[in-house]
């Protein structure tokens, strides 16, 4: 080993993976909720998604980091990504941070292809509730017009009491 920490990244790479898994797997949890109109859970689901989230941003910096430290030693410049990383690393990094860029790319694409059908989900249960909410009307007592009829044209059968 040459005094980079290649398995340092490694490592990152492979709980970056863990998390987007895990991340991927709560968005599943909550489609289900959505599709299965158990909504009480969608605020507990929000939440764990925003722990998993926090603890992604956290790991992102240090990947960062580490990511630099290595790019520094390979020479090629800073802020690379992670493919830039693979191509020049020596071997078995190269192999193994292509891998963990493929790895990374699917999990993202599945992540938000779900999320936006989750979207849809959502907005689209909105919009049914607005409609919903529009073609219930109230039944209003009406007025009576001069005639003694209902405002609205429509009459009913009264019983009245002979006795008065």
């Amino acid at each position: 080993m040459d005094g980079v920490d290649y398995q340092h990244l490694s490592t990152l790479l492979w709980r970056e993976q863990e998390l987007l898994d895990l991340l991927l797997f709560k968005a599943e949890e909550k489609q289900y909720l959505i599709l299965s109109g158990k909504t009480r859970w969608l605020q507990r689901i929000a939440h764990e998604i925003e722990v998993v989230l926090d603890q992604l941003r956290t790991l992102e910096v240090e990947r960062a980091a580490a990511t630099e430290i290595v790019a520094q030693h390979l020479g090629i410049g800073t802020n690379p990504s992670l493919r830039q990383v693979a191509e020049v690393a020596p071997a078995p990094w190269n192999d193994l941070y292509a891998k963990h860029h493929e790895a990374l790319l699917v999990l993202v694409t599945e992540l938000r292809s779900l999320s936006d059908a989750n979207r849809e989900l959502i907005e689209g249960g909105l919009s049914a509730i607005g409609d919903a909410l529009l073609q219930v009307r109230t039944p209003s007592a009406g007025t009576y017009g001069a005639t003694g009829r209902h405002s609205d044209g429509t009459s009913r059968a009264v019983t009245l009491d002979g006795a008065l």
